[in-house]
C-alpha cells in the first residue's frame, strides 16, 4: 500500500513559513514533559489572577490547536480547510459546567451551532458532551441505578429534554450529530441516552453518533450488542470510534476503588480492540456509519486496506475519519487528497475558558508515545523541504 502520510507539502499547504515555525516549537516544548508541567501551573496562576496573557495565549498555543472565540472567527479557517477537502466540526470546548442556568446555555450554544451550519456543506457535523447537558453527580447516581429524590427526577428530566431537543433539531436539519464519551462510571448513562436518541432519530439514517472508547476492553462487546437492537428494532447506528481521554484517571480510580479496571492492559491491545470494532463496524454498514477518530497512522491505513478490498469507494458517506486541529495534519490533509472524507474538530470559545481544553491536549500530548516526535520530524522535514 502507498504510504500517503509522508507527504508534508500536502499535510503543511495551509501553513505559511511562520506558522510552521510556531508549530515546531509549540511541539518541541510539548515534548518537554516538566517544562508542559511548569508552563500549565504558570498559565493557571495567571489566568486566575487576572494577568494579561491572553494575548499571548491567543498568538501562540490557542492558535494552532483553536479555530478561534465564536462561530464567526472560526470562518476563515474552516474555508481555507474545506478548499483543501478537509471538513470540520465546530466543537464548543468550555469545560466543567454544573448549574442549571449553565447547562441551558450549553443546550442553548449547540443549537445555535446548528443553525450556524445547516447551509454549510464544510461543517458536516455537530457535537456536545453529555456532561455539558447534565451534572456530572447526577448522571453517576443514574448510572449506579440509585433511586433519585423527586427533585432530582425533574433535574434528571430536563436532561433528556435537552438530549431530544438538540437530536430532534439535528434531525430536522439533516446535520449528524456527535456525543463525546465519558468516564466510564457515567458512560453507561450517556449510552442508554444515546441509544434511546437513534432509536427515536436514526430510522433512515446515522444522524445521532455515540462514542466508542476503545482503550475500553468491553466496547467491542458493546458495538455488537448495539448492532443486534438495531436489526432487532430497525434503526441505524452511528459510531465515533476513539482510543480514550481518561486513561490515567480510569485506572487510578480502579485501583483505588478495588475493581478491575475498564483499561486494556496494554497500548498493543487497546489497538487491535480499536482495529477489531471498526472492521466489525465495516462488516456491517448497512447499520453503522463510522466516524475513525484517530490519529493512529496505522489504523488509518488498515481501515484505507479493508475499504480497498471490499470495493467500498473512499469518498463513501458511511466511513469517515477525524482528528484534531493542530494535529496529525499529515492524516487529515493526505486522505482528504486521496478522495477520504475527513473531518477537523475545531476547538472554539473564550480564550479563557477554553484553556483547560487547551491544557489537557498539551498533558495528553505528552503521554502518548511517538505522537510529538512523530509531529516535530514531520515539521522539520517540510521545513528543510521549502528551503530547497
Amino acid at each position: 500500500m502507498k504510504r500517503i502520510f509522508e507527504d508534508t507539502a500536502t499535510a503543511f499547504q495551509l501553513k505559511t513559513d511562520s506558522e510552521l515555525e510556531r508549530a515546531y516549537f509549540l511541539f518541541r516544548l510539548i515534548a518537554n514533559q516538566p517544562l508542559v508541567k511548569i508552563g500549565t501551573a504558570v498559565t493557571n496562576f495567571a489566568i486566575n489572577a487576572h494577568l494579561p496573557v491572553e494575548g499571548l495565549i491567543r498568538a501562540t498555543v490557542f492558535d494552532h490547536f483553536c479555530g478561534g472565540v465564536n462561530e464567526e472567527d472560526c470562518m476563515p479557517m474552516i474555508d481555507k480547510m474545506f478548499a483543501a477537502g478537509v471538513t470540520s466540526i465546530l466543537d464548543y470546548s468550555v469545560e466543567g459546567k454544573s448549574v442549571e442556568n449553565q447547562l441551558d446555555n450549553a443546550l442553548e450554544k449547540v443549537l445555535q451551532v446548528l443553525d450556524f451550519v445547516k447551509e454549510k456543506e464544510a461543517i458536516p457535523f455537530a457535537v456536545f458532551k453529555p456532561t455539558a447537558f447534565g451534572r456530572f453527580a447526577l448522571l453517576e447516581k443514574v448510572n449506579n441505578k440509585e433511586a433519585l429524590t423527586p427533585l432530582e427526577q425533574e433535574e434528571w428530566e430536563r436532561i433528556v429534554n435537552r438530549y431530544d431537543l438538540v437530536c430532534k433539531k439535528a434531525f430536522d436539519l439533516d446535520v449528524a450529530l456527535l456525543i463525546d464519551a465519558e468516564e466510564s462510571w457515567i458512560q453507561d448513562t450517556a449510552d442508554m441516552l444515546a441509544l434511546q436518541m437513534m432509536q427515536k432519530y436514526n430510522t433512515e439514517k446515522a444522524v445521532v453518533f455515540n462514542t466508542a472508547q476503545l482503550y475500553r476492553w468491553d466496547r467491542l462487546e458493546y458495538l455488537k450488542q448495539l448492532h443486534k437492537q438495531a436489526k432487532q428494532s430497525g434503526f441505524k447506528v452511528g459510531v465515533k470510534a476513539v482510543r480514550g481521554a481518561y486513561m490515567d484517571k480510569e485506572n487510578d480510580r480502579a485501583e483505588e476503588l478495588g475493581y478491575k479496571t475498564p483499561i486494556c492492559a496494554s497500548k498493543q491491545e487497546t489497538d487491535s480492540n480499536f482495529d477489531a470494532a471498526v472492521a466489525y463496524m465495516l462488516e456491517h454498514l448497512e447499520i453503522f456509519t463510522i466516524f475513525s477518530g484517530t490519529h493512529n497512522e496505522e489504523s488509518c491505513y488498515k481501515l484505507i486496506q479493508l475499504m480497498s478490498d471490499k470495493g467500498i469507494p473512499n469518498d463513501s458517506d458511511k466511513i469517515w475519519f477525524g482528528q484534531l486541529l493542530g494535529m496529525s495534519d499529515h492524516i487529515s490533509f493526505n486522505l482528504a487528497q486521496n478522495g477520504y472524507k475527513v473531518s477537523k474538530y475545531l476547538p472554539y470559545g473564550p480564550v479563557r475558558d477554553v484553556m483547560p481544553y487547551l491544557i489537557r491536549r498539551a498533558e495528553e500530548n505528552t503521554s502518548v508515545a511517538g505522537q510529538t516526535s512523530r509531529e516535530l520530524e514531520l515539521l522539520k522535514k517540510e521545513k528543510a523541504r521549502r528551503k530547497i
